[in-house]
């Protein structure tokens, strides 16, 4: 309560002699929240609470002069107080992709953001954004025998378990760090993309992207496609993947000349990323507290099983997941599917 209290001061003092409401509007993974201010015009604005103790705006400013240069449609920046850790940003409204998803308006949808993704990574140079490196890849991979097999599944890896294991994540970085590099949003997917239909700027408006780096440049196809929250046909991912290589070419980026390596790099950036993920996901529930991602993770470990099943070097991971699955199914979870 004393940060909305400080949060309607810093208001107060930006519309001098106007009345306005404020109420919440999203809270992440992180200790950012968001408010929607409605003014007595009916006007709205939203407000980033990022308490400065735990977070840091000037990243997520970084990204957003980078982004918008590129002629993406992210939130424009109306007053900022960094000091206190407040940012006031036009509102891209309440309506996420995966919120606005049907049979007529998915193909439109993914186009638009695939779209969008082009002209960020065609604006993309070294030097501005941290590099997804080696450490920092590595890092995340770990996260999953930590918290997903040990902490939350109570597995206690064998040595020879541990040295395939290793032995994996090795093939794994290697692949993920011989693709080009561009810029990453980290989190591309459908709760971050705003749906905006009376929006002359076009879809989507695009949020959390404060974590962006530069790296591998199938990673934000993997957050799009290999979606944690919203599971689509697999022949029409092929078909939307197709379409982004295709786009990709035309705009001079540096994704492989043949279709088929180019989805053997999407195949294992997405098994690096599932991985982190389960990992993630685990750690929010047994450290943080947070169960609502438990839910979704049957669907992100069937995106990695089924690449494990397609590539023979990934069997370690595939025995892992063997060992588990039992315990996820009983979990009693259903997944979302949409088969257009």
């Amino acid at each position: 309560m004393e940060r909305q209290q400080q949060i309607r001061t810093w208001l107060a003092s930006l519309w001098p002699g106007r009345s306005f409401t404020l109420a919440a509007a999203s809270a992440d993974a992180s200790f950012r929240r968001y408010f929607r201010a409605t003014l007595d015009d009916g006007a709205t604005r939203i407000v980033m609470d990022a308490p400065p103790a735990n977070e840091d705006c000037r990243p997520w400013l970084n990204v957003q002069q980078l982004f918008r240069a590129a002629g993406a449609h992210v939130p424009e920046v109306l007053a900022q107080n960094l000091e206190q850790g407040f940012l006031l940003l036009s509102d891209l409204g309440a309506t996420t992709y995966l919120q606005a998803f049907d049979a007529d308006n998915a193909a439109l949808l993914y186009a638009d953001a695939i779209s969008a993704l082009v002209k960020i990574q065609k604006a993309s140079r070294p030097g501005v954004l941290p590099e997804y490196d080696q450490a920092l890849l590595r890092r995340e991979l770990d996260l999953f025998p930590q918290w997903f097999l040990a902490q939350h599944h109570q597995v206690i890896l064998t040595q020879g378990e541990k040295e395939s294991l290793e032995a994996v994540f090795q093939r794994i970085l290697a692949v993920n760090l011989g693709e080009p590099k561009v810029f990453v949003h980290r989190d591309y997917h459908s709760r971050n993309l705003m749906h905006i239909p009376e929006s002359g700027v076009g879809n989507p408006g695009i949020i959390d992207f404060q974590d962006a780096v530069y790296g591998p440049i199938s990673y934000d196809m993997v957050s799009l496609l290999k979606d944690a929250y919203i599971e689509w046909d697999e022949d029409l991912l092929i078909d939307w993947l197709v379409r982004y290589w295709e786009l990709a070419r035309k705009a001079g980026l540096p994704v492989a000349a043949d279709f088929g390596e180019f989805f053997r790099d999407y195949e294992w950036m997405g098994v690096q990323r599932h991985v982190k993920v389960l990992g993630i996901f685990a750690r929010l529930y047994h450290r943080d507290g947070k169960d609502g991602y438990l839910k979704d993770l049957p669907l992100v470990a069937r995106y990695l099983r089924k690449a494990c099943e397609r590539y023979s070097e990934l069997s370690p991971l595939r025995k892992l997941l063997d060992r588990v699955e039992d315990k996820i199914t009983v979990l009693g979870y259903t997944m979302e599917k949409r088969d257009l």
